[in-house]
């Protein structure tokens, strides 16, 4: 079976002969009812559904103002450090390292677009310390995300920073190069920005982190980065309406895609690994993991989200995969169409046996690689569902992960679970703060 809408195509028929056709349809029949609960507003966490409407409620004036913040902090830096974790940083990560040339560190006398650069994500010593010893030999600014700035990685990880610039700077300019997306009325990050007049922009209260990529927290340094922020929003809203107008799975992707993996999940394939052929979507993955993994993992329920980039992991993770524990489906993300062209090459020697591939694109060979990983790992026992997209441009992007967001909360609702919270996260905090003497 297989659904295509508005150039997303999603394909489970690698998946569903894994269960009874009965059991198919009752997973159907609840995806129905998940997609009732979240359109409806009646389910668990509806109060964080502020997400929904972001690609077709964003106005003109916010856009342009983000616009031209960028081309400001574009014009003043090599460097801008994008401060934040968790949400606040994977989905402008994933846009970015997607569509950025993967050698662009190499090509400075090119480079049209600062290098944009990521703190906060962790506690590492060395990796601020080496980003810090970095900056002092460039001009840099910085965005900070936050909505109560006290979120102790990104929170060290602006002092740091504040303090270099001002040092670097002074305190004035220092203020000049700082851009704060926050909460709209309260909070320590929102009360300095007040205090320093910073730019700021914020985060709607209804909408949480890890779906806020289409929020100023993820618009932001993607136009920083040069990329065409209305190209995306646009991918975004025309995935909006084609979903929030199809009530079937057989016409709604997402619901399909929702329905399949909980299908899966009821016949004990507790894992999900989202793989990719294109390494340029390592970090998309990643934000896919958090999305998934936060919005599920609640209640000892939950479909545990791994990652992987084939055809590189097919030479570490492809043996388990293979002949391992039956306990996990694969979901391959297919991008049709590359960025570039380039073919093998002939060789008259032929010693490396390539010849019969040779003035074929890499393209084509990549594609016989993922149809031939589908084919041996689904009679190996693993399902595969396919997800493919026309290529990697903003449009395409934001039509993703808007599609992937609107599955997230169908799937959660339909294991029962508030697709909106994070309980869990708390836990190894309080721990932390016990041992740091707070």
């Amino acid at each position: 079976m297989e659904n295509t809408l508005n150039h997303i195509r999603v394909g489970v028929e690698n998946a569903v002969p894994f269960a009874g056709a009965d059991e198919f349809e009752a997973a159907k029949s609840n995806a129905v009812k998940a997609y009732n609960e979240l359109l409806n507003v009646s389910g668990a966490g509806n109060d964080f559904l502020g997400w929904l409407d972001l690609p077709s409620d964003i106005s003109k004036n916010l856009i342009g103002e983000i616009e031209e913040t960028a081309y400001y902090l574009r014009r003043k830096s090599d460097v801008i450090v994008v401060v934040g974790i968790g949400g606040s940083y994977l989905g402008s990560r994933a846009v970015i390292e997607a569509l950025q040339d993967s050698f662009k560190f190499l090509h400075k006398k090119k480079r049209r677009y600062p290098m944009i650069v990521f703190a906060g994500q962790n506690i590492s010593e060395d990796y601020h310390a080496e980003l810090i010893d970095a900056l002092d030999r460039l001009k840099y600014s910085v965005i900070v995300i936050s909505k109560s700035g006290t979120t102790t990685e990104p929170a060290i990880a602006f002092r740091l920073l504040r303090a270099n610039l001002i040092k670097k700077y002074g305190h004035e300019v220092a203020a000049s190069r700082i851009v704060a997306v926050t909460d709209g009325s309260k909070g320590a990050l929102k009360s300095l920005a007040d205090k320093e007049r910073y730019r700021t922009f914020v985060i709607p209260d209804d909408v949480g982190g890890r779906y806020s990529v289409l929020s100023p927290a993820g618009l932001l340094p993607i136009a920083c980065a040069g990329f065409d922020i209305k190209q995306f929003i646009k991918g975004a809203e025309e995935m909006e309406t084609a979903l929030r107008g199809h009530d079937k799975p057989e016409d709604n992707p997402a619901m399909l895609y929702a329905a399949t993996r909980n299908l899966l999940y009821q016949n004990g394939k507790a894992i999900e690994m989202l793989v990719s052929f294109n390494p340029s979507l390592a970090y998309f993955i990643e934000w896919w993991k958090q999305l998934f993994g936060e919005s599920e993992g609640k209640e000892n329920k939950g479909i545990f989200p791994a990652g992987a980039v084939y055809s590189t992991d097919l030479h570490s993770l492809g043996q388990f995969v293979q002949e391992g524990a039956r306990n996990l489906f694969e979901t391959f993300l297919w991008i049709e169409k590359p960025k570039k062209n380039l073919s093998v090459p002939m060789e008259k020697s032929n010693q490396d046996g390539l010849d019969y591939i040779a003035g074929k694109n890499l393209n084509y060979v990549n594609e016989k690689a993922m149809l031939g990983t589908i084919k041996a790992h689904k009679d190996g026992g693993v399902p595969c569902i396919t997800i493919s997209a026309p290529e990697l441009r903003e449009k395409y992007l934001g039509a993703l992960m808007y599609f992937f967001e609107f599955s997230c909360a169908i799937s959660a609702y339909m294991l029962g679970v508030n697709p909106f919270n994070q309980p869990g996260v708390e836990a190894y905090k309080k721990n932390m703060f016990n041992l740091l003497g707070k």
